[in-house]
């Protein structure tokens, strides 16, 4: 297992982040219990982001909805893996909107039009895993 305070990724750990797989998300509840489902998201290397398309009354982005909160993606194949953990929060930006669905097409499909889509923006400040 790798540990470290840093957005930087290895390539080898870009690459992990680039082909098409699940994750799971993990934000917090505001009971602080752990509210944990499958997403699909995507990596941006210049910012050391990862973004997760949703619409807004999604229990995601409720859980974000007073401001930031901490939360993690792990993503899984077989017995590889990788957990990106940080700060996330939920914008309603008409740029970060529009840059979250285009990568999202490159990765995973096009995606329709949704007047209540927001973006979860997950700052990392830790990657960890198999992964390395």
């Amino acid at each position: 297992m790798t540990s470290a305070s840093t957005h930087v990724l290895s390539e080898s750990q870009l690459e992990f982040v680039r082909d098409r797989h699940l994750a799971t998300l993990t934000t917090l509840r505001p009971d602080g219990t752990p509210h944990v489902v499958p997403v699909a998201f995507t990596w941006d290397a210049e910012r050391g982001i990862a973004r997760v398309t949703t619409h807004r009354g999604s229990v995601k982005a409720r859980n974000l909805a007073g401001g930031a909160g901490r939360a993690a993606l792990c993503q899984v194949d077989g017995f590889r893996w990788l957990t990106l953990e940080g700060t996330a929060r939920i914008s309603d930006d008409d740029g970060e909107i529009t840059a979250a669905v285009d990568a999202y097409a490159t990765r995973y499909r096009l995606l329709e039009p949704n007047p209540e889509r927001v973006v979860l923006l997950l700052t990392v400040e830790r990657a960890m895993g198999s992964v390395r």
